[in-house]
């Protein structure tokens, strides 16, 4: 019996809303990615400025193989509106025998600093993945960890269903401070009932 590719499987779950939608993530993407990462260092686990070399090499490496992997340990996604890259995220630290995944995403800086818009984008997003997820590949269990230095990020999650799980105390350095991380997950059962 022949592997289901995951990204198939994924993508069958119509991951669109309106003019917003999800694809593979695309190569020509990547380096507007990178600068995004390099603007919002703060709330990634990022630890240093990456270079296009090492974005190149990673999208090589680690990305393109796992739209071929049987059971890849990430899904990142081009996060698209009316065609063009404005964000990206998906699913990491996957465990397909847990069925669980850890969420991660990435809205363009500029986006990202309204709040209004990334109020609405966010949550399109969080629609959007947990139709991935939940519909097209039939996880258990999506979570988030989260710098406590971003009370809108949080909130957002939370009014989309997420469940605070936990804070780990001190947990992080950001700008030199020791910050919390907060916990969130979201269950298929809760998606169902939706």
């Amino acid at each position: 019996m022949e592997a289901v590719n995951k990204y198939e499987q994924a993508i069958k779950a119509n991951l669109q809303i309106g003019d917003y939608s999800l694809v593979p993530l695309l190569e020509q993407d990547i380096f507007l990615i990178k600068e995004w990462r390099n603007d919002q260092i703060d709330v990634l686990r990022q630890k240093q400025k990456l270079s296009n070399k090492e974005q190149s090499h990673f999208f090589r490496n680690v990305v393109m193989p796992s739209f071929s992997e049987p059971e890849p340990k990430l899904m990142l996604f081009s996060f698209l509106y009316k065609n063009r890259c404005i964000g990206y995220g998906g699913l990491t630290n996957i465990d397909w025998q847990a069925q669980r995944a850890e969420l991660s995403f990435l809205l363009e800086t500029s986006r990202a600093c309204n709040s209004s818009v990334y109020r609405n984008e966010f949550s399109i997003f969080l629609n959007l993945i947990k139709k991935a997820a939940f519909q097209g590949l039939q996880l258990n269990r999506i979570f988030t960890e989260t710098y406590d230095i971003r009370p809108l990020h949080i909130d957002i999650l939370e009014k989309n269903g997420f469940n605070s799980e936990g804070r780990m105390r001190g947990h992080v350095r950001v700008n030199g401070q020791f910050t919390d991380s907060i916990i969130h997950g979201f269950l298929k059962d809760q998606y169902v009932a939706e």
